[in-house]
């Protein structure tokens, strides 16, 4: 499998930042209210059709809390996109992205890596803690896409289009794409060509 054909997608953010919750619900799981702390980084295979050709989705969870990142960073090798997730609720998950987890993916894989930005649990709006001004502002700081979306209560669209979009800019960056392509709207399609596929790997 070429390596346009094999996408590593990998989350990362603080534990109880809603990863886990994010990668299931765009697998069709339901969403899990009593999701404990990730313990083992997993990833899950999702399908997309580009242009009539299918390519491999993996959607790694990694785990987030601040004894166990040294085992995270095992799992950087070949990200071909990164997402930040942090909790809108959550002040502190907010100030770790920017004093840690951004810091050590742009020293272990470059600042030109694709990111996305990923404001989670904005069903608890009544306890904001980041606006969305400082989401988009430090999503612009750093060249990542953002979107404000909750893995509870808005499905999985948002969360969906953002890693379309991601794809599409790292298809751009290889040059399998040309950068006027029209991809998102008609060509990159993200859905069950194929039933989707789970794997767990510690």
């Amino acid at each position: 499998m070429s390596e346009e054909e094999d996408l590593k997608v990998i989350l990362l953010g603080e534990s109880g930042v809603g990863k886990t919750n994010l990668i299931n619900i765009t697998m069709g799981q339901e969403f899990n209210e009593d999701e404990t702390t990730t313990s083992n980084s997993s990833f899950s295979v999702k399908p997309l059709n580009l242009n009539g050709k299918e390519y491999e989705v993996k959607l790694w969870d990694t785990i987030g809390q601040e004894k166990l990142r040294h085992l995270t960073k095992l799992f950087y090798s070949d990200s071909k996109i990164v997402i930040f997730v942090y909790d809108i609720s959550e002040r502190q998950t907010f100030e770790a992205l920017k004093d840690y987890w951004v810091k050590d993916v742009h020293e272990k894989l470059g600042q030109d890596i694709i990111k996305g930005l990923v404001g989670n649990k904005i069903d608890k709006f009544i306890e904001e803690k980041v606006t969305q001004e400082e989401g988009e502002g430090y999503a612009k700081a750093i060249g990542a896409r953002f979107i404000l979306t909750s893995a509870k209560t808005e499905g999985p669209k948002k969360f969906e289009e953002l890693v379309t979009q991601l794809l599409e800019d790292y298809l751009k960056k290889i040059g399998k794409i040309k950068p006027n392509d029209d991809a998102g709207n008609s060509k990159i399609k993200i859905g069950p060509e194929a039933p989707p596929k789970k794997k767990r790997k510690c």
